[in-house]
């Protein structure tokens, strides 16, 4: 028998009973979500609240919103943000195509009025629904990501607000689509830009740094559970001192564990100066933060460097 829970049949608070519930379950579907950041889901889930996730590229905040939505059984539904998103790209447009085949097929027929054409091309066969008013208009909850929400203009947070407040959604032909299902919100922001008032205020805020030493260890033996001790350590104290340097791009969880894969790979059972010297693209993705980790590790180049 599955132990995701039927959300038709469990209200929304429910699938989230308590923090140290959502700690496991999170663990359970392959996610180490640290202390703060179960509660915040947990507080979420309770408070009928969207999530502000914020920090670096890299730290797991898109992950969590999967995580959370497989954990809860729900859909996931992705708002992808970026500069130019307008209302036709995030909330709903109309089929015009469609609309003006329907009008071309009237041909002038005296005995439809346009009053009566014009209701019908604005109704619903012919709305086109993004995922914002996907995520209202479903009978379901679903799991809302809205992200990098810091990439949009200051202009386009506007047609956020609503949706966040109220969980509604208001069209001109059609009225006001008020939700039946409170989704999960989850927004993220790697920090490129400070957010309104008006966002955050209607937020529960949480920021995702960088994983300590044994969280790193956490994650790579969760998603490489046959690695060794002694390599996984070394792992993650190297990749601590690379993101202690003054990097144009420090390494992500994601590159922290590519790097492990490769290792395992290459059949290495130590992080030697020399695999280290062969490997650190893997890791880093500027040639001048090569260059500084180089430097800092006193690494000789690799023999078939150019």
């Amino acid at each position: 028998m599955s132990d995701v829970p039927d959300p038709d049949q469990t209200p929304l608070a429910q699938l989230f009973p308590s923090s140290d519930a959502v700690s496991a379950g999170l663990d359970r579907v392959g996610y180490v979500a640290d202390d703060k950041t179960a509660l915040t889901v947990y507080l979420a889930a309770q408070l009928g609240k969207p999530v502000l996730v914020e920090g670096p590229a890299g730290t797991g905040k898109t992950a969590l919103a999967a995580a959370v939505s497989e954990l809860a059984g729900l859909e996931l539904v992705r708002l992808q943000c970026y500069e130019g998103l307008d209302e036709s790209r995030a909330l709903y447009e109309w089929n015009y195509r469609r609309q003006l085949l329907r009008i071309q097929a009237s041909g002038g027929n005296p005995t439809e009025s346009w009053d009566g054409l014009e209701d019908e091309l604005f109704g619903e066969d012919y709305l086109l629904e993004r995922p914002l008013l996907h995520s209202i208009r479903t009978s379901r909850p679903v799991v809302l990501l809205i992200d990098e929400v810091d990439r949009v203009e200051v202009e386009t947070e506007a047609l956020l607000l609503e949706v966040l407040s109220e969980f509604q959604v208001s069209i001109p032909e059609l009225g006001t689509i008020r939700a039946t299902a409170i989704p999960i919100v989850i927004l993220t922001s790697n920090g490129t830009r400070q957010l309104s008032e008006a966002l955050k205020r209607r937020c529960l805020f949480l920021h995702m740094g960088y994983p300590t030493a044994d969280r790193e260890k956490q994650i790579i033996r969760r998603h490489l559970p046959d690695i060794s001790d002694r390599l996984n350590s070394q792992i993650a104290d190297t990749v601590m001192t690379l993101r202690g340097l003054d990097l144009r791009k420090r390494p992500s969880i994601s590159e922290s564990l590519d790097w492990a894969r490769t290792l395992i790979l290459l059949a290495e059972e130590d992080v030697s100066s020399a695999i280290l010297a062969a490997t650190l693209h893997v890791l880093l993705k500027n040639q001048s933060d090569i260059e500084r980790a180089s430097d800092q590790f006193r690494l000789a180049p690799p023999e078939n460097a150019a």
